[in-house]
């Protein structure tokens, strides 16, 4: 395995407050690899270290053999970069758009042209080239961002929460898509709160929480080690939710409570049901997920 990115020890400060504090991680040339996380939890910040959009307080960020705080023009110059936020320019069309972006990485015209048509054919923009920004829907504005972060046939392309906002059929649109880069050879990194997404599209994954990386594996490893298989949901009063962690004890089974449900994380959930002698409404078996593994290891109160 290739390493194509590597940090150690990676610090960013925002006057008092610690972005990021401290994290390692690794990405290998060729995978996508995710950043998930809450709401402040230094994802987008992680990004922008790995962009050379701002500068590391400490620690040590390689991007291809290259210091991000003494190499930024040429890691810039490999990475194309899909903002969460829409920063098209209104005043211009779809393939202006393209090809006025093209200029920053010194394209020759022909080449530009040429890219464009080709990312707007990959996107299915093609019938819209001539269209203002303004005009277009969400999901059609999503598709020129990710058209535009490959006008320079990126090395490595970062994405920051890419399907935000998408319905289902252009959520999957944009993973086929993805995928097909992915295939081509494109190291993706990607930060997105659809748990789905990251267990979709991530080779490995990174889960940040307050700044650090509190778990990093493959997303099924990840829910194995733990959400273990199933997970019995049991939507019960206060009185049997507190006579039923009694009766856990001594039961392999982590348990969880949120509002009126205990989440009862387990190898077997049908054993542990009739064990339990558990039956009727307020019952559900189902897999652990990646979502489970997020809401144990970050919390489930709301994070700004």
């Amino acid at each position: 395995m290739s390493i194509i990115i590597q940090g150690q020890g990676v610090v960013k400060r925002f006057g008092s407050l610690t972005a990021v504090d401290g994290i390692d991680f690794a990405i290998a040339a060729g995978e996508c690899f995710g950043f998930l996380g809450p709401n402040g939890a230094g994802k987008t910040t992680t990004l922008r270290l790995i962009h050379c959009v701002t500068p590391l307080a400490a620690g040590q960020l390689m991007v291809d053999g290259l210091d991000v705080s003494r190499e930024g023009r040429r890691i810039k110059s490999m990475i194309g970069v899909m903002p969460q936020e829409d920063n098209l320019d209104p005043d211009l069309t779809v393939r202006e758009n393209l090809l006025v972006y093209a200029r920053y990485f010194d394209l020759p015209g022909a080449a530009a042209r040429s890219r464009a048509q080709e990312l707007m054919e990959l996107f299915q923009l093609q019938d819209r080239p001539g269209s203002r920004i303004d005009t277009l829907s969400g999901g059609l504005k999503r598709r020129l961002l990710a058209a535009r972060a490959l006008i320079n046939s990126p090395k490595i392309l970062i994405l920051d929460e890419p399907t935000s906002g998408l319905d289902p059929q252009a959520r999957h649109l944009m993973w086929a898509k993805l995928r097909q880069l992915k295939e081509a050879g494109v190291t993706i990194i990607l930060s997105t709160h659809y748990m789905e997404e990251a267990a979709h599209l991530c080779d490995r994954l990174a889960i940040m929480h307050l700044g650090k990386i509190i778990a990093q594996g493959r997303p099924a490893d990840l829910v194995w080690q733990h959400a273990q298989r199933e997970v019995l949901e049991v939507r019960q009063g206060p009185s049997a939710r507190r006579d039923l962690r009694e009766r856990l004890a001594g039961h392999a089974v982590r348990v969880e409570e949120a509002d009126e449900t205990l989440f009862l994380f387990c190898q077997d959930g049908e054993a542990l049901r009739r064990q339990l002698g558990l039956s009727g409404e307020g019952l559900t078996l189902r897999p652990s997920t990646l979502e489970d593994v997020f809401l144990l290891l970050t919390g489930r109160a709301l994070s700004d």
